[in-house]
């Protein structure tokens, strides 16, 4: 069944309307769908980062129980050498192993030096880690609050929003397809 233009041109008029309204309804969410995202990015970002710092976390932590082990070694060597010197036959024996005694200690001070600076990095690490969870956590509070208004508008809206969406549906079987495609073009 052909259709006057004035019926189209009505047909075009009511899509546009139902269009309208829905861009209403979409208005009233405003900028908490983009709000939302962002958070949830930014939240993301900070388990990233709160990851990152555990694994270094445990990286110095593994540093340490190597950096004892090296310690213990050093000490059964220190052990070892003292023995040996009291059986040497001469004074470049005694020297050499006198010298090995030094170079164990000296690597037990090192060692021991640098678990004290990895005790400090951890312990830094660990002030980050609290305070970018306590970051984390108030932006989680905004993301929840967020949410929730959002939630609420599009329940609010939802019954509304989906009549409108059928409405238009119907709407757009009776508008020509010619008259569609310069309605899509405007």
């Amino acid at each position: 069944m052909e259709s006057t233009v004035a019926q189209k041109l009505e047909a075009i008029h009511n899509l546009q309307l139902l269009d309208s309204k829905l861009d209403a309804i979409i208005k009233v969410r405003g900028a908490l769908p983009e709000e939302v995202q962002d958070l949830e990015d930014e939240i993301a970002g900070y388990e990233t980062r709160l990851e990152k710092f555990q694994s270094e976390i445990d990286s110095y932590e593994d540093e340490i129980k190597a950096l004892k082990e090296s310690i213990k070694d050093s000490e059964k060597l220190i052990k070892k050498y003292q023995e040996q010197q009291m059986n040497v036959r001469n004074n470049r024996e005694y020297d050499a192993i006198t010298k090995e005694l030094e170079l164990q200690d000296l690597e037990i001070q090192v060692a021991k030096k640098k678990i004290t600076e990895a005790g400090y990095r951890i312990d830094s690490k660990k002030a980050d880690l609290e305070e970018l969870s306590a970051v984390k956590k108030d932006r989680q509070k905004d993301l929840d609050q967020k949410n929730s208004e959002l939630t609420s508008i599009v329940t609010e809206s939802e019954s509304d929003e989906a009549k409108l969406k059928n409405d238009r549906e119907k709407s757009l079987k009776k508008v020509d397809e010619r008259l569609l495609k310069s309605y899509t073009k405007i």
